[in-house]
């Protein structure tokens, strides 16, 4: 299986670097052996009586720093914490730094270059407290926007709004679950009236934003990432498949999830790690309907999509998608996916 056979060509124009609003107005491409075309407004037309929705109730942190060492300018996004005041981090431009260096923050908060690693990653430790730490990037943080948007602009303040879902609760990602971005309170109202909303945890890392760097997917490793289902959770959602239901998955993050919690054919409770790698030949045990937004070419999500729709049936939509303008990415539009059986 080769990583060349998932690229794909798309306008520049159709990569969203600012969100629909209201978020509910955003285009969703419905897609089930056909084609439909219309709105997220419509979503909760697709939710039958007997269907679960599960969204990740994650929170994004906002780990996006602005630092200065030897009078070079850092942009340092923090992605996973190994200890008190320890992270794992990508640094730009990363090899400007070197074991040792001091990256200063402001008066205050500075951090020490411990490791580097491949491609821009490094390890820093911070020289603060855990409190200190956690009150200093809720001041001055920034929400870590994906890369190809912060190529086109910087991140600001209505990314605090706009980069979070309504649900968001609980914190720890590094990037929003941006099937969830889509919905308004009006929508997640219902859903909790409906008794057909169920919450689970994963804290979104590295994984969502690196790029697979050999053609061979064989060879690619994903970052692990922590998430938590629980024994209630999983206990409604082995009922609503008994009866028939089916299970809405907001999100490749909600799906990993849900997959990954998997013993014997059945969902069980979880917590702890996760690094699944979903690709076409995966056979799916939990989730029936996929939301997602329209995701990169050569990208470890669109690996997933293939594998849940079909690698033809996911290069068709796409073709139709950029034929029909609709917009590409985490600020993009959405589409709601059935399992290809």
């Amino acid at each position: 299986m080769k990583l060349s056979h998932y690229d794909f060509d798309l306008p520049d124009e159709l990569i969203a670097d600012r969100p629909c609003n209201p978020r509910q107005g955003s285009k969703m491409l419905v897609y089930n052996n056909s084609y439909i075309d219309t709105s997220f407004s419509n979503f909760l037309d697709y939710v039958g009586e007997k269907d679960l929705v599960v969204i990740n109730n994650t929170k994004v942190i906002p780990i996006l720093l602005k630092g200065q060492s030897m009078g070079v300018n850092f942009l340092i996004t923090l992605h996973k914490k190994i200890g008190e005041t320890n992270w794992l981090a990508f640094a730009k431009p990363g090899k400007k730094l070197s074991v040792g260096q001091i990256i200063e923050f402001n008066n205050r908060i500075s951090c020490t270059v411990s490791k580097k690693l491949k491609y821009g990653e490094i390890e820093v430790k911070f020289t603060c407290s855990e409190k200190e730490f956690d009150e200093f990037i809720e001041d001055e943080g920034s929400m870590p926007l994906p890369p190809y948007i912060q190529k086109k602009r910087q991140s600001d303040f209505k990314d605090f709004n706009d980069y979070q879902t309504v649900y968001a609760a609980k914190k720890g990602s590094i990037a929003a679950p941006t099937a969830g971005l889509h919905f308004n309170d009006a929508m997640i109202s219902h859903l909790k009236k409906n008794n057909q909303l169920i919450e689970v945890t994963l804290h979104v890392g590295a994984g969502t934003f690196l790029p697979i760097r050999n053609d061979d997917l064989s060879l690619h490793k994903m970052h692990s990432e922590h998430g938590a289902i629980s024994q209630k959770s999983a206990d409604r959602i082995r009922e609503c498949k008994l009866k028939g239901g089916n299970i809405i998955s907001v999100g490749t993050t909600t799906l990993r999830l849900l997959e990954s919690a998997v013993i014997n054919g059945e969902i069980n409770k979880f917590k702890g790690e996760t690094d699944i790698f979903i690709k076409p030949g995966y056979k799916f045990e939990v989730v029936d309907i996929l939301l997602t937004n329209f995701h990169l070419p050569k990208s470890t999500l669109l690996l997933l999509i293939s594998a849940f729709s079909g690698t033809e049936e996911i290069k068709n939509m796409y073709n139709h998608a950029i034929k029909n303008n609709y917009r590409f990415f985490s600020y993009g539009d959405v589409s709601l996916l059935y399992k290809n059986d």
